[in-house]
């Protein structure tokens, strides 16, 4: 009609939802990420915590030295020149030499196999004891965790450095004997970490789906409480190494650990304390300085492994 504006047509604009449409097809034909496994969510946690990875480096490095020391160390064990006598660190002798004429490196090297192999056997030892101790008492309850928890107590309340000197001064100074006191005396702790965390565990879905499965209790135990609880056991454990080598040095140290010819880092100390102060310091220095990168790294590793073991960690 003569007047009236024509009507213009309608233009849709299909460009964008054609892009769009081709996203969306893209999108649900691609593959779904792979979901990530304990192991690579634990691993990931702990290569955070940057002084637990350094401490693990540095631990390494010192099992591969001492243990390795038959073959690294640059001198024979007890390998004595009386003309040097005791001299500071030099080129020949990086740690220097003590009153025999013997490497300070070399001895600290072997002495470094007894004081790293009692850490390692007592926390070992105690933490196997302390997790059986603990999860029986934590799951069956009422008498078995009364009679267990009261000797826990029993053993927490004794002073252990007078039980420790009198069992070696009665059973011997060897490393055998001084692994078993000291596991002896340091199952305790783990028992009752074990026993907290495992009376929280039994209470979920899944284990009374395990009991009503016909599951018997070891079964319960080993396959779906303790899985769930070794987080805590670990780094427990750790914590043992650096406690059971510090013990065994206190007690070289007191006169009541390892006796000549047998040596570790503890009896290096004990034999030199006379020297702060004199040019012979050195003596004391670098066997001290050992064992304390040693306990560093060990509640380094400690602290990584609770960060990684534990889901809500804000580092």
């Amino acid at each position: 009609m003569d007047g009236e504006s024509p009507v213009e047509p309608t233009v849709v604009h299909t460009r964008g939802i054609s892009a769009a449409a081709g996203m969306e097809l893209e999108l649900l034909g691609a593959p779904e990420p792979a979901a990530r496994t304990q192991w690579s969510l634990f691993s990931r946690r702990f290569l955070r915590h940057r002084m637990a990875v350094v401490s693990v480096f540095l631990l390494g490095l010192l099992l591969v030295a001492c243990f390795g020391a038959r073959w690294l160390a640059p001198y024979e064990q007890n390998q004595q020149d009386l003309l040097i006598g005791p001299v500071g660190p030099t080129a020949g002798h990086w740690f220097g030499t003590d009153e025999l004429g013997r490497d300070q490196l070399t001895e600290i090297m072997f002495a470094g196999q007894i004081s790293l192999r009692i850490g390692l056997a007592v926390a070992f030892i105690a933490t196997l004891v302390g997790t059986l101790l603990g999860s029986l008492a934590g799951f069956f309850g009422r008498l078995p965790e009364q009679l267990l928890m009261r000797l826990t107590d029993l053993f927490l309340v004794v002073p252990a450095i007078a039980i420790l000197a009198i069992a070696i001064k009665r059973f011997g100074n060897d490393s055998t004997t001084i692994v078993l006191v000291l596991a002896g005396l340091g199952w305790m702790y783990i028992a009752r970490v074990v026993r907290g965390q495992v009376l929280s565990v039994k209470e979920k879905e899944f284990v009374d789906a395990a009991r009503v499965s016909g599951d018997s209790s070891a079964r319960i135990i080993v396959r779906h409480i303790l899985p769930n609880v070794v987080g805590p056991i670990l780094v427990n454990a750790t914590l043992g190494i650096a406690a059971a080598i510090v013990t065994e040095s206190t007690l070289s140290f007191l006169g009541f650990g390892v006796q000549p010819p047998t040596t570790s880092w503890g009896r290096m100390l004990s034999d030199a304390r006379g020297t702060v102060g004199t040019d012979k310091a050195h003596l004391i220095y670098f066997p001290g300085l050992a064992l304390l990168l040693t306990v560093l790294a060990v509640n380094f590793i400690g602290d990584g492994l609770r960060d990684a073991f534990d889901p809500q960690s804000k580092r």
